[in-house]
Protein backbone atom coordinates (compact mmCIF):
# COMPACT_ATOMS: atom_id res chain seq x y z
CA UNK A 1 0.00 0.00 0.00
CA UNK A 2 1.65 3.29 -1.04
CA UNK A 3 2.13 5.87 1.64
CA UNK A 4 -0.23 8.85 1.67
CA UNK A 5 1.36 12.24 1.21
CA UNK A 6 3.45 13.63 4.07
CA UNK A 7 0.62 15.69 5.54
CA UNK A 8 -0.69 14.64 8.94
CA UNK A 9 -3.50 12.34 7.87
CA UNK A 10 -5.26 12.32 11.23
CA UNK A 11 -5.34 16.11 11.41
CA UNK A 12 -6.68 16.41 7.85
CA UNK A 13 -9.41 13.86 8.53
CA UNK A 14 -10.38 15.54 11.78
CA UNK A 15 -10.79 18.88 10.00
CA UNK A 16 -12.92 17.20 7.35
CA UNK A 17 -15.02 15.52 10.04
CA UNK A 18 -15.66 18.84 11.80
CA UNK A 19 -16.67 20.53 8.57
CA UNK A 20 -19.01 17.74 7.53
CA UNK A 21 -20.62 17.59 10.98
CA UNK A 22 -21.53 21.27 10.73
CA UNK A 23 -22.86 20.76 7.20
CA UNK A 24 -25.06 17.94 8.50
CA UNK A 25 -26.46 19.93 11.42
CA UNK A 26 -24.26 18.45 14.15
CA UNK A 27 -22.14 20.38 16.65
CA UNK A 28 -18.50 19.21 16.94
CA UNK A 29 -17.82 21.39 20.01
CA UNK A 30 -19.51 21.77 23.39
CA UNK A 31 -21.07 25.21 23.99
CA UNK A 32 -19.61 27.47 26.72
CA UNK A 33 -22.61 26.95 29.00
CA UNK A 34 -22.11 23.17 28.91
CA UNK A 35 -18.40 23.54 29.67
CA UNK A 36 -19.24 25.82 32.59
CA UNK A 37 -21.58 23.16 33.99
CA UNK A 38 -18.90 20.56 33.44
CA UNK A 39 -16.30 22.51 35.43
CA UNK A 40 -18.67 22.61 38.41
CA UNK A 41 -19.02 18.81 38.54
CA UNK A 42 -16.50 17.44 41.00
CA UNK A 43 -17.44 13.80 41.30
CA UNK A 44 -20.04 11.09 40.68
CA UNK A 45 -23.54 11.49 42.03
CA UNK A 46 -23.26 10.94 45.79
CA UNK A 47 -27.01 10.71 46.43
CA UNK A 48 -28.82 8.59 43.82
CA UNK A 49 -32.18 9.86 45.09
CA UNK A 50 -33.68 6.42 45.79
CA UNK A 51 -32.76 3.32 47.80
CA UNK A 52 -30.24 1.19 45.95
CA UNK A 53 -28.76 -2.25 46.52
CA UNK A 54 -25.07 -2.76 47.27
CA UNK A 55 -23.91 -5.19 44.58
CA UNK A 56 -20.24 -4.30 44.44
CA UNK A 57 -19.10 -7.77 45.46
CA UNK A 58 -20.44 -9.43 42.29
CA UNK A 59 -18.08 -10.38 39.45
CA UNK A 60 -19.04 -7.46 37.21
CA UNK A 61 -16.96 -6.98 34.08
CA UNK A 62 -17.04 -4.79 30.97
CA UNK A 63 -16.35 -6.13 27.47
CA UNK A 64 -15.91 -3.45 24.83
CA UNK A 65 -13.50 -2.24 22.15
CA UNK A 66 -9.81 -2.26 23.05
CA UNK A 67 -9.64 1.52 23.38
CA UNK A 68 -13.11 2.21 24.82
CA UNK A 69 -13.31 4.19 28.04
CA UNK A 70 -16.97 5.28 27.83
CA UNK A 71 -18.20 2.10 29.51
CA UNK A 72 -21.99 2.08 29.60
CA UNK A 73 -22.67 -1.44 30.81
CA UNK A 74 -21.37 -4.24 32.99
CA UNK A 75 -22.55 -7.85 33.00
CA UNK A 76 -22.49 -10.77 35.43
CA UNK A 77 -24.24 -14.16 35.54
CA UNK A 78 -25.17 -16.78 38.13
CA UNK A 79 -25.99 -20.44 37.51
CA UNK A 80 -29.11 -21.57 39.35
CA UNK A 81 -28.42 -25.30 39.44
CA UNK A 82 -31.20 -26.59 37.19
CA UNK A 83 -29.70 -25.39 33.93
CA UNK A 84 -31.25 -21.96 34.30
CA UNK A 85 -29.24 -18.81 34.89
CA UNK A 86 -29.66 -15.29 36.18
CA UNK A 87 -27.99 -12.54 34.16
CA UNK A 88 -27.57 -8.97 35.42
CA UNK A 89 -26.82 -5.98 33.19
CA UNK A 90 -25.78 -2.76 34.92
CA UNK A 91 -26.30 0.48 32.99
CA UNK A 92 -24.38 3.65 33.91
CA UNK A 93 -26.53 6.27 35.69
CA UNK A 94 -25.77 9.15 33.32
CA UNK A 95 -28.89 11.08 34.32
CA UNK A 96 -27.44 11.44 37.83
CA UNK A 97 -24.95 14.01 36.52
CA UNK A 98 -26.62 15.16 33.29
CA UNK A 99 -29.99 16.51 34.37
CA UNK A 100 -32.90 17.13 32.04
CA UNK A 101 -32.85 20.70 30.72
CA UNK A 102 -29.21 21.43 31.56
CA UNK A 103 -26.78 22.81 28.98
CA UNK A 104 -24.97 19.45 28.88
CA UNK A 105 -28.29 17.77 28.22
CA UNK A 106 -28.99 20.37 25.52
CA UNK A 107 -25.85 19.43 23.61
CA UNK A 108 -26.74 15.75 23.90
CA UNK A 109 -30.26 16.54 22.71
CA UNK A 110 -28.83 18.46 19.74
CA UNK A 111 -26.47 15.76 18.42
CA UNK A 112 -28.25 12.73 19.98
CA UNK A 113 -25.23 10.46 19.48
CA UNK A 114 -21.47 10.20 19.67
CA UNK A 115 -19.95 10.42 16.21
CA UNK A 116 -17.16 7.94 15.45
CA UNK A 117 -15.06 9.06 12.49
CA UNK A 118 -11.75 8.09 10.94
CA UNK A 119 -10.53 11.49 12.11
CA UNK A 120 -11.47 10.95 15.75
CA UNK A 121 -14.42 10.63 18.11
CA UNK A 122 -16.85 13.47 18.81
CA UNK A 123 -18.55 12.32 22.02
CA UNK A 124 -22.15 13.15 22.87
CA UNK A 125 -21.01 14.09 26.39
CA UNK A 126 -17.64 15.53 27.46
CA UNK A 127 -14.95 12.96 28.19
CA UNK A 128 -14.76 14.04 31.84
CA UNK A 129 -18.22 12.51 32.09
CA UNK A 130 -18.44 9.79 29.45
CA UNK A 131 -15.01 8.24 30.09
CA UNK A 132 -14.78 8.99 33.80
CA UNK A 133 -17.56 10.22 36.07
CA UNK A 134 -20.47 8.54 34.25
CA UNK A 135 -18.43 5.58 33.00
CA UNK A 136 -18.50 2.21 34.75
CA UNK A 137 -14.72 2.35 34.85
CA UNK A 138 -12.53 -0.40 36.27
CA UNK A 139 -12.22 -0.42 40.05
CA UNK A 140 -14.71 2.39 40.69
CA UNK A 141 -17.94 2.40 42.72
CA UNK A 142 -20.79 3.63 40.55
CA UNK A 143 -24.56 3.94 40.82
CA UNK A 144 -26.26 2.00 38.03
CA UNK A 145 -29.63 0.85 36.80
CA UNK A 146 -29.62 -2.96 36.95
CA UNK A 147 -31.71 -5.12 34.62
CA UNK A 148 -32.11 -8.61 36.07
CA UNK A 149 -33.14 -11.52 33.83
CA UNK A 150 -33.67 -15.20 34.63
CA UNK A 151 -33.50 -17.66 31.73
CA UNK A 152 -34.34 -21.35 31.67
CA UNK A 153 -31.99 -23.93 30.20
CA UNK A 154 -33.27 -23.23 26.68
CA UNK A 155 -32.72 -19.47 26.94
CA UNK A 156 -36.39 -18.59 27.41
CA UNK A 157 -37.00 -15.65 29.75
CA UNK A 158 -38.62 -16.81 33.02
CA UNK A 159 -38.58 -13.54 34.99
CA UNK A 160 -37.09 -10.08 35.13
CA UNK A 161 -36.73 -6.99 37.29
CA UNK A 162 -35.21 -3.51 37.26
CA UNK A 163 -33.71 -1.61 40.22
CA UNK A 164 -30.93 0.72 41.28
CA UNK A 165 -27.64 -0.56 42.67
CA UNK A 166 -24.06 0.37 43.47
CA UNK A 167 -21.70 -1.72 41.33
CA UNK A 168 -17.96 -2.08 40.80
CA UNK A 169 -16.21 -3.12 37.59
CA UNK A 170 -13.88 -6.00 38.51
CA UNK A 171 -12.29 -6.41 35.06
CA UNK A 172 -12.04 -4.21 31.95
CA UNK A 173 -11.95 -6.60 28.99
CA UNK A 174 -11.69 -6.23 25.21
CA UNK A 175 -13.71 -7.96 22.52
CA UNK A 176 -10.85 -9.38 20.46
CA UNK A 177 -8.86 -10.96 23.29
CA UNK A 178 -11.97 -12.38 24.99
CA UNK A 179 -13.18 -13.80 21.67
CA UNK A 180 -9.82 -15.41 20.92
CA UNK A 181 -9.85 -17.03 24.37
CA UNK A 182 -13.45 -18.26 24.10
CA UNK A 183 -12.63 -19.70 20.66
CA UNK A 184 -9.61 -21.52 22.06
CA UNK A 185 -7.22 -19.56 19.86
CA UNK A 186 -5.38 -17.61 22.57
CA UNK A 187 -4.62 -17.77 26.29
CA UNK A 188 -7.00 -16.36 28.86
CA UNK A 189 -6.66 -12.55 29.10
CA UNK A 190 -4.75 -11.67 32.26
CA UNK A 191 -7.54 -9.48 33.76
CA UNK A 192 -9.81 -12.54 33.76
CA UNK A 193 -7.27 -14.72 35.51
CA UNK A 194 -6.72 -12.02 38.13
CA UNK A 195 -10.30 -12.37 39.45
CA UNK A 196 -11.25 -15.69 41.03
CA UNK A 197 -14.30 -17.23 39.36
CA UNK A 198 -14.50 -14.71 36.52
CA UNK A 199 -13.50 -17.19 33.80
CA UNK A 200 -16.39 -19.50 34.69
CA UNK A 201 -18.73 -16.51 34.91
CA UNK A 202 -17.87 -15.27 31.43
CA UNK A 203 -18.28 -18.76 30.00
CA UNK A 204 -21.73 -18.91 31.60
CA UNK A 205 -22.60 -15.53 30.05
CA UNK A 206 -21.37 -16.84 26.70
CA UNK A 207 -23.51 -19.98 26.98
CA UNK A 208 -26.62 -17.97 27.83
CA UNK A 209 -25.92 -15.57 24.94
CA UNK A 210 -25.61 -18.48 22.51
CA UNK A 211 -28.98 -19.83 23.68
CA UNK A 212 -30.54 -16.40 23.22
CA UNK A 213 -29.02 -16.11 19.78
CA UNK A 214 -30.36 -19.52 18.74
CA UNK A 215 -33.86 -18.62 19.89
CA UNK A 216 -33.85 -15.30 18.01
CA UNK A 217 -32.66 -16.94 14.83
CA UNK A 218 -35.34 -19.61 15.14
CA UNK A 219 -37.82 -16.71 15.17
CA UNK A 220 -36.25 -15.21 12.05
CA UNK A 221 -33.43 -12.96 13.29
CA UNK A 222 -31.02 -12.31 10.45
CA UNK A 223 -27.42 -13.48 10.25
CA UNK A 224 -25.82 -10.37 8.81
CA UNK A 225 -22.08 -9.74 8.74
CA UNK A 226 -21.02 -6.28 7.64
CA UNK A 227 -17.53 -4.88 7.29
CA UNK A 228 -16.93 -1.72 9.31
CA UNK A 229 -13.74 -0.04 8.03
CA UNK A 230 -11.30 0.68 10.85
CA UNK A 231 -8.52 3.22 10.21
CA UNK A 232 -4.97 2.10 10.96
CA UNK A 233 -2.52 4.90 11.74
CA UNK A 234 1.24 4.98 12.02
CA UNK A 235 1.57 7.95 14.33
CA UNK A 236 -0.62 10.52 12.61
CA UNK A 237 -0.30 9.00 9.11
CA UNK A 238 -3.09 6.79 7.78
CA UNK A 239 -1.75 3.44 6.56
CA UNK A 240 -4.83 1.30 5.91
CA UNK A 241 -8.55 0.71 6.34
CA UNK A 242 -9.13 -2.77 7.73
CA UNK A 243 -12.45 -4.55 8.20
CA UNK A 244 -13.60 -4.71 11.82
CA UNK A 245 -15.12 -8.18 12.00
CA UNK A 246 -17.73 -9.58 14.38
CA UNK A 247 -16.74 -12.23 16.94
CA UNK A 248 -18.20 -14.30 19.78
CA UNK A 249 -17.44 -11.67 22.45
CA UNK A 250 -19.30 -8.99 20.48
CA UNK A 251 -22.14 -11.47 20.00
CA UNK A 252 -22.19 -12.14 23.76
CA UNK A 253 -22.70 -8.47 24.56
CA UNK A 254 -25.13 -7.95 21.67
CA UNK A 255 -27.40 -10.78 22.83
CA UNK A 256 -27.45 -9.69 26.47
CA UNK A 257 -28.17 -6.10 25.43
CA UNK A 258 -30.99 -7.12 23.09
CA UNK A 259 -32.53 -9.08 25.94
CA UNK A 260 -32.07 -6.19 28.40
CA UNK A 261 -33.58 -3.71 25.95
CA UNK A 262 -36.62 -5.93 25.58
CA UNK A 263 -37.08 -6.13 29.36
CA UNK A 264 -36.83 -2.33 29.57
CA UNK A 265 -39.50 -1.82 26.90
CA UNK A 266 -41.90 -4.24 28.53
CA UNK A 267 -41.29 -2.79 32.01
CA UNK A 268 -42.23 0.71 30.88
CA UNK A 269 -45.30 -0.63 29.09
CA UNK A 270 -46.40 -2.51 32.22
CA UNK A 271 -46.04 0.69 34.26
CA UNK A 272 -48.26 2.59 31.82
CA UNK A 273 -45.33 4.70 30.60
CA UNK A 274 -44.56 5.70 27.03
CA UNK A 275 -41.24 4.57 25.61
CA UNK A 276 -39.07 5.23 22.58
CA UNK A 277 -38.67 2.04 20.55
CA UNK A 278 -36.06 1.21 17.96
CA UNK A 279 -37.77 -0.37 14.95
CA UNK A 280 -36.88 -1.68 11.52
CA UNK A 281 -40.12 -2.03 9.60
CA UNK A 282 -41.03 -4.86 7.25
CA UNK A 283 -38.88 -4.19 4.15
CA UNK A 284 -40.54 -2.42 1.23
CA UNK A 285 -37.82 -3.54 -1.21
CA UNK A 286 -38.44 -7.22 -0.58
CA UNK A 287 -38.75 -7.88 -4.32
CA UNK A 288 -35.08 -6.98 -4.83
CA UNK A 289 -34.07 -9.22 -1.91
CA UNK A 290 -35.99 -12.01 -3.67
CA UNK A 291 -33.99 -11.27 -6.83
CA UNK A 292 -30.70 -11.38 -4.89
CA UNK A 293 -31.58 -14.80 -3.57
CA UNK A 294 -32.65 -16.04 -7.02
CA UNK A 295 -29.33 -14.92 -8.50
CA UNK A 296 -27.68 -17.23 -5.97
CA UNK A 297 -29.94 -20.17 -6.71
CA UNK A 298 -32.34 -19.72 -3.79
CA UNK A 299 -36.07 -18.99 -3.71
CA UNK A 300 -37.76 -16.65 -1.24
CA UNK A 301 -41.51 -16.19 -0.81
CA UNK A 302 -43.23 -13.24 -2.45
CA UNK A 303 -44.08 -11.66 0.92
CA UNK A 304 -41.46 -10.64 3.54
CA UNK A 305 -40.51 -13.64 5.66
CA UNK A 306 -37.70 -13.33 8.22
CA UNK A 307 -37.25 -17.08 8.70
CA UNK A 308 -36.92 -17.72 4.98
CA UNK A 309 -34.47 -14.84 4.59
CA UNK A 310 -32.41 -16.14 7.50
CA UNK A 311 -32.23 -19.61 5.93
CA UNK A 312 -30.98 -18.08 2.68
CA UNK A 313 -28.38 -15.97 4.50
CA UNK A 314 -27.03 -18.94 6.47
CA UNK A 315 -26.73 -20.99 3.27
CA UNK A 316 -25.04 -18.10 1.44
CA UNK A 317 -22.52 -17.65 4.25
CA UNK A 318 -21.61 -21.35 4.15
CA UNK A 319 -21.33 -21.30 0.35
CA UNK A 320 -19.06 -18.22 0.10
CA UNK A 321 -17.87 -16.74 3.39
CA UNK A 322 -15.50 -14.28 1.71
CA UNK A 323 -18.26 -12.45 -0.18
CA UNK A 324 -20.89 -12.72 2.56
CA UNK A 325 -20.15 -9.26 4.05
CA UNK A 326 -20.93 -7.73 0.64
CA UNK A 327 -24.21 -9.64 0.45
CA UNK A 328 -25.02 -8.59 4.02
CA UNK A 329 -24.44 -4.93 3.19
CA UNK A 330 -26.75 -5.20 0.20
CA UNK A 331 -29.49 -6.83 2.28
CA UNK A 332 -29.14 -4.22 5.03
CA UNK A 333 -29.58 -1.40 2.52
CA UNK A 334 -32.63 -3.10 1.05
CA UNK A 335 -34.16 -3.70 4.48
CA UNK A 336 -34.26 0.04 5.08
CA UNK A 337 -33.13 2.25 7.92
CA UNK A 338 -33.89 1.83 11.58
CA UNK A 339 -35.88 4.55 13.25
CA UNK A 340 -37.09 5.67 16.65
CA UNK A 341 -40.81 5.76 17.33
CA UNK A 342 -42.86 6.30 20.50
CA UNK A 343 -45.07 3.58 21.91
CA UNK A 344 -47.78 5.09 24.07
CA UNK A 345 -49.67 3.12 26.74
CA UNK A 346 -52.13 0.78 25.09
CA UNK A 347 -50.65 1.28 21.65
CA UNK A 348 -48.47 -0.86 19.42
CA UNK A 349 -45.56 -0.12 17.10
CA UNK A 350 -43.64 -2.13 14.53
CA UNK A 351 -40.97 -4.47 15.83
CA UNK A 352 -37.38 -4.89 14.70
CA UNK A 353 -37.44 -7.04 11.56
CA UNK A 354 -33.70 -7.74 11.54
CA UNK A 355 -33.52 -8.77 15.22
CA UNK A 356 -36.86 -10.63 15.22
CA UNK A 357 -37.98 -8.91 18.40
CA UNK A 358 -41.25 -7.09 18.98
CA UNK A 359 -40.21 -5.01 22.01
CA UNK A 360 -36.94 -3.15 21.65
CA UNK A 361 -35.98 0.10 23.39
CA UNK A 362 -32.41 1.36 23.20
CA UNK A 363 -31.43 1.73 26.86
CA UNK A 364 -27.95 0.29 27.35
CA UNK A 365 -25.65 3.11 26.11
CA UNK A 366 -26.73 6.41 27.76
CA UNK A 367 -23.22 7.88 27.48
CA UNK A 368 -23.28 7.46 23.70
CA UNK A 369 -26.94 7.69 22.58
CA UNK A 370 -29.55 10.23 23.62
CA UNK A 371 -32.54 7.85 23.21
CA UNK A 372 -30.92 5.68 25.88
CA UNK A 373 -30.67 8.67 28.22
CA UNK A 374 -34.34 9.44 27.58
CA UNK A 375 -35.27 5.84 28.40
CA UNK A 376 -33.17 6.02 31.57
CA UNK A 377 -35.12 9.05 32.77
CA UNK A 378 -38.40 7.31 32.02
CA UNK A 379 -37.21 4.22 33.89
CA UNK A 380 -36.09 6.17 36.95
CA UNK A 381 -39.43 7.98 37.08
CA UNK A 382 -41.31 4.68 36.78
CA UNK A 383 -39.19 3.14 39.54
CA UNK A 384 -39.84 6.14 41.79
CA UNK A 385 -43.59 6.10 41.11
CA UNK A 386 -43.42 9.54 39.53
CA UNK A 387 -45.06 10.88 36.39
CA UNK A 388 -43.22 10.58 33.05
CA UNK A 389 -40.67 13.42 32.75
CA UNK A 390 -41.64 14.16 29.13
CA UNK A 391 -44.92 15.14 27.50
CA UNK A 392 -46.16 12.90 24.69
CA UNK A 393 -45.66 15.57 22.02
CA UNK A 394 -42.09 16.16 23.20
CA UNK A 395 -41.30 12.44 23.02
CA UNK A 396 -42.74 12.22 19.51
CA UNK A 397 -40.63 15.12 18.23
CA UNK A 398 -37.55 13.78 20.06
CA UNK A 399 -37.95 10.35 18.45
CA UNK A 400 -38.01 11.88 14.97
CA UNK A 401 -35.10 14.19 15.84
CA UNK A 402 -33.02 11.25 17.11
CA UNK A 403 -33.72 9.34 13.88
CA UNK A 404 -32.70 12.33 11.76
CA UNK A 405 -29.53 13.05 13.74
CA UNK A 406 -28.47 9.42 13.81
CA UNK A 407 -28.84 9.36 10.03
CA UNK A 408 -26.75 12.54 9.82
CA UNK A 409 -24.06 11.04 12.07
CA UNK A 410 -23.86 7.90 9.94
CA UNK A 411 -23.48 10.05 6.82
CA UNK A 412 -20.64 11.96 8.48
CA UNK A 413 -18.92 8.72 9.45
CA UNK A 414 -19.29 7.31 5.93
CA UNK A 415 -18.06 10.51 4.31
CA UNK A 416 -14.93 10.66 6.47
CA UNK A 417 -14.25 7.00 5.75
CA UNK A 418 -14.48 7.87 2.06
CA UNK A 419 -12.01 10.72 2.58
CA UNK A 420 -9.69 8.24 4.29
CA UNK A 421 -10.18 5.86 1.39
CA UNK A 422 -9.40 8.65 -1.07
CA UNK A 423 -6.15 9.28 0.84
CA UNK A 424 -5.14 5.65 0.57
CA UNK A 425 -6.04 5.38 -3.13
CA UNK A 426 -4.73 8.77 -4.25
CA UNK A 427 -1.59 7.23 -5.79
CA UNK A 428 -3.43 4.31 -7.45
CA UNK A 429 -5.30 6.00 -10.31
CA UNK A 430 -5.63 3.51 -13.14
CA UNK A 431 -5.53 0.44 -10.91
CA UNK A 432 -8.29 -2.18 -11.23
CA UNK A 433 -10.26 -3.77 -8.38
CA UNK A 434 -12.95 -6.35 -7.72
CA UNK A 435 -16.08 -4.65 -6.36
CA UNK A 436 -19.71 -5.19 -5.41
CA UNK A 437 -22.58 -2.86 -6.29
CA UNK A 438 -23.94 -1.43 -3.02
CA UNK A 439 -26.28 1.24 -4.36
CA UNK A 440 -28.16 1.79 -7.62
CA UNK A 441 -30.59 4.72 -7.70
CA UNK A 442 -31.45 7.70 -9.86
CA UNK A 443 -28.70 9.56 -8.01
CA UNK A 444 -26.00 7.16 -9.14
CA UNK A 445 -24.43 3.73 -8.75
CA UNK A 446 -21.97 2.93 -5.96
CA UNK A 447 -19.53 0.06 -5.55
CA UNK A 448 -17.51 -1.23 -2.63
CA UNK A 449 -13.97 -2.63 -2.82
CA UNK A 450 -12.86 -5.54 -0.70
CA UNK A 451 -9.45 -4.06 0.09
CA UNK A 452 -9.17 -1.35 1.15
CA UNK A 453 -12.73 -1.46 2.52
CA UNK A 454 -14.00 1.68 0.79
CA UNK A 455 -16.96 2.69 -1.36
CA UNK A 456 -16.97 4.88 -4.46
CA UNK A 457 -19.15 6.01 -7.36
CA UNK A 458 -19.30 4.27 -10.72
CA UNK A 459 -19.25 6.93 -13.45
CA UNK A 460 -19.42 4.70 -16.54
CA UNK A 461 -20.60 1.18 -17.28
CA UNK A 462 -23.38 1.10 -14.68
CA UNK A 463 -26.28 0.43 -17.03
CA UNK A 464 -28.55 -2.41 -15.86
CA UNK A 465 -26.49 -3.05 -12.72
CA UNK A 466 -28.34 -3.92 -9.50
CA UNK A 467 -27.42 -3.96 -5.83
CA UNK A 468 -25.40 -7.09 -5.15
CA UNK A 469 -23.89 -7.45 -8.63
CA UNK A 470 -20.16 -8.14 -8.76
CA UNK A 471 -18.07 -6.09 -11.14
CA UNK A 472 -14.49 -5.21 -12.09
CA UNK A 473 -13.76 -1.49 -11.82
CA UNK A 474 -10.92 0.92 -12.57
CA UNK A 475 -10.05 3.91 -10.38
CA UNK A 476 -10.15 7.19 -12.33
CA UNK A 477 -9.98 9.93 -9.66
CA UNK A 478 -10.02 10.77 -5.95
CA UNK A 479 -10.86 13.89 -3.95
CA UNK A 480 -9.87 13.73 -0.27
CA UNK A 481 -11.70 16.89 0.83
CA UNK A 482 -15.03 15.82 -0.63
CA UNK A 483 -14.54 12.09 -0.03
CA UNK A 484 -14.98 11.28 -3.71
CA UNK A 485 -13.65 8.02 -5.15
CA UNK A 486 -14.67 7.56 -8.78
CA UNK A 487 -14.53 4.41 -10.90
CA UNK A 488 -15.47 3.20 -14.33
CA UNK A 489 -16.32 -0.32 -15.36
CA UNK A 490 -13.12 -2.15 -16.28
Amino acid sequence: MPNPDDRKSRTVLQKIARRVMVERGLEPDFPPAALAELSAIKGPEANPGAPVRDMRELLWCSIDNDDSRDLDQLTVAEGLGDGSARVLVAIADVDGLVGKGTALDGHGRKNTTSVYTAGGIFPMLPEKLSTDLTSLAFGTDRVACVIEMTFDKTGALKGSGIYGAVVKNQAKLAYNSVAAWLDGKAPMPSPIGAVAGLAENIRLQHNVAEQLRSLRHMRGALSLQTVQPRPVFDGDVLRDLLPDQSNVAKSLIEELMVAANGVTARYLSAKGFPSIRRVVRTPSKWDRIVELAAERGSALPDRPDGKALEAFLVAAMKADASSFPDLSLCVIKLLGRGEYVVEFPGGTVAGHFGLAVADYAHSTAPNRRYPDLLIQRLLKSALAGSRPPYANDDLTSLAQHCTDQEDAAKKVERQVVKSAGAMLLSARTGDKFDATVTGATDKGTWVRLRRPAVEGKLLKGFEHLKVGDRIRVQLVSTDVERGYIDFVSA
